[in-house]
C-alpha cells in the first residue's frame, strides 16, 4: 500500500480547497457547460445566445459583448431629422418608385461621367438633386439640369446608394471602412463614423472587405442610420455609435428596417439576423450559403430575400419559414414588393421573377444576361429593372415589355424615377443618365 508524505497530503488538500473555491465563485458558469451545446460561431446557437467559449449561453451569462452592444437607454435617445429618400425607396426595402414611368421609351435629357462604375442606386433629394456614388471614390450632387453641384472624395470605392434626410443631410458608405454625412448644400464633411477596427482599411480579399461601409445606409424614422460591414451597426445622427451587433462575415447588404424597428440583416455567414430595437439579436435563419441581397418586408411583416442557394426565401416575423422559390442560379438581386403584394427579384439565371405572396411563381421574364439590380416598382405597377446585358428594361404588371433603354455597360443599379416623371439610370460605364 503506496502513502504520502504530510507535505504531499496538506499540497492536495491546498489544491483542493482552491478548486472548491473556484467552484464556489462561478457555480453557474461550471453547470452551464454541461447542458448547453457546443458551438463555433453566435450563428450556431438558438434565439438570444451567443458562443462563448465553445458553449451557446444566455447573452447575459455571456457578456452580451460579442452578439450587441447598447449603446443607449431610451432616454439617451439622440434623434434626427426623418428621411426624405434611401436605398429602394423606403426602410422596408420594397422598391416603391415616386412617379410614374412614361409609357413609351423616354428621350434622353443629359449624361454626367464620374471616373468609375456606378453600382449603386441614383438618389433624388428634396431639391431635385440627384446624388450618386461611383467607384472612383466619390459622392457627386448633380444639378437637376445635369450641372456638376459638387463632390466630396472618400478613400476608396463606393457601392452603395446614398440616403438623404430632410434637413439637408446625405449619408454615404465607402470601402474606406466609414460612413460619411455630407452637408447636402455645401458638399463639406459633417462627421465620418468608422465602421469596425479592421487592419487594412482599404483593399481585397476576406481582411480587406470585412469593414467596408458598403451595406446601406438605411435611414430610421428618428434619423438613425443602419449599416452593415464588420456586423450590424445603428448609428445616432450626431455619428456616435447607438449599438453594433457582431456577425462571423461581411454584411454587404442593406439592412432593412421594419414598421416595429426589427432590423433585418442578411450576412456573407449565411445567416439573416433579426434584431431588436435595442441592438440585441431576436433569431436567425440559417440558409446553405452566402446572403448578399438586401431584405425587404412586407405589409404583413414577411421578411423576403435572396441566396447563392438559388433561392428567394420568405420568412414570417417569429423566424418561421414560409416557402422559398428556387431559381437556377444565385439571387443577388434585392428583392421588391408591389401593393398587390406581388414580389418580384432577379437571379444569375437570367430571368426576373415575379411571385405571388404565397410562393406561386406567376411569371418570369428572360434578358441576355445575369440580373443583379434590385426591381424598382411604379405606383400603377411598371416594374424596371436593369442587367448585365446593359439594358434597363420596363414591364407590365403582367411581364409585357412596354420598352427598354440600352447603356453602354452593366445595370446593377436599380433606377430612379423623381416626382416629376425624370427617370435616372446608371451603369458600369459610370455614367448618370436623366430621361424624360
Amino acid at each position: 500500500m503506496r502513502t504520502i508524505s504530510r507535505a504531499s497530503a496538506l499540497a492536495f488538500a491546498v489544491v483542493g480547497w482552491l478548486l472548491a473555491a473556484a467552484m464556489v465563485a462561478c457555480p453557474g458558469r461550471g453547470a452551464q457547460r454541461s447542458t448547453l451545446p457546443g458551438c463555433g460561431k453566435d450563428a450556431d446557437c438558438h434565439a438570444s445566445r451567443v458562443c462563448d467559449d465553445g458553449e451557446c449561453r444566455d447573452r447575459v451569462a455571456a457578456g452580451g459583448a460579442s452578439a450587441g452592444q447598447s449603446g443607449a437607454t431610451p432616454a439617451e435617445a439622440r434623434p434626427g431629422a426623418p428621411p426624405y429618400a434611401m436605398y429602394k425607396g423606403n426602410a422596408q426595402h420594397t422598391g416603391a418608385l415616386a412617379g410614374r414611368p412614361p409609357e413609351r421609351a423616354p428621350r434622353p435629357l443629359w449624361q454626367f461621367k464620374t471616373g468609375g462604375p456606378i453600382t449603386g442606386s441614383p438618389t433624388v433629394g428634396p431639391d431635385g438633386t440627384v446624388y450618386v456614388g461611383s467607384h472612383d471614390g466619390s459622392l457627386y450632387a448633380v444639378s437637376a439640369e445635369g450641372a456638376l453641384k459638387w463632390s466630396f472624395k472618400t478613400g476608396d470605392r463606393i457601392w452603395s446608394t446614398p440616403a438623404v434626410t430632410q434637413d439637408g443631410t446625405v449619408y454615404a458608405g465607402s470601402d474606406d471602412d466609414h460612413l460619411y454625412a455630407v452637408d447636402t448644400a455645401t458638399g463639406r464633411e459633417r462627421w465620418r463614423f468608422r465602421v469596425g477596427d479592421c487592419k487594412a482599411p482599404t483593399g481585397f480579399g476576406p481582411e480587406g472587405t470585412r469593414c467596408d461601409a458598403d451595406g446601406g445606409p438605411t435611414l430610421g424614422p428618428d434619423g438613425t442610420i443602419y449599416l452593415g460591414g464588420d456586423g450590424v451597426y445603428a448609428v445616432w445622427p450626431d455619428g456616435s455609435l447607438r449599438w453594433k451587433l457582431a456577425t462571423t462575415e461581411h454584411v454587404s447588404a442593406a439592412p432593412a428596417l421594419a414598421p416595429d424597428g426589427t432590423v433585418y440583416a442578411a450576412c456573407q455567414d449565411d445567416v439573416l439576423y433579426a434584431i431588436r430595437p435595442d441592438g440585441t439579436r431576436a433569431w436567425t435563419v440559417r440558409t446553405e450559403r452566402d446572403l448578399e441581397s438586401a431584405p425587404a418586408v412586407g405589409s404583413d411583416g414577411t421578411i423576403y430575400f435572396g441566396g447563392d442557394d438559388g433561392a428567394l426565401h420568405a420568412v414570417g416575423a417569429d423566424g418561421a419559414s414560409r416557402w422559398k422559390v428556387l431559381t437556377g442560379a444565385d439571387v443577388r438581386s434585392s428583392p421588391s414588393i408591389s401593393g398587390d403584394g406581388t414580389v418580384y427579384v432577379g437571379s444569375y439565371d437570367k430571368n426576373l421573377y415575379a411571385i405571388s405572396s404565397s410562393g406561386s411563381v406567376k411569371w418570369r421574364f428572360a434578358a441576355a444576361d445575369k440580373i443583379h439590380a434590385a426591381p424598382a416598382v411604379a405606383p400603377n405597377g411598371v416594374v424596371l429593372i436593369g442587367s448585365q446585358d446593359d439594358n434597363l428594361y420596363a414591364l407590365s404588371p403582367a411581364g409585357v415589355l412596354l420598352w427598354f433603354l440600352e447603356l453602354d455597360g452593366d445595370v446593377d443599379a436599380a433606377p430612379a424615377l423623381s416626382e416629376g416623371g425624370v427617370l435616372y439610370a446608371a451603369g458600369d460605364d459610370g455614367v448618370l443618365r436623366a430621361y424624360k
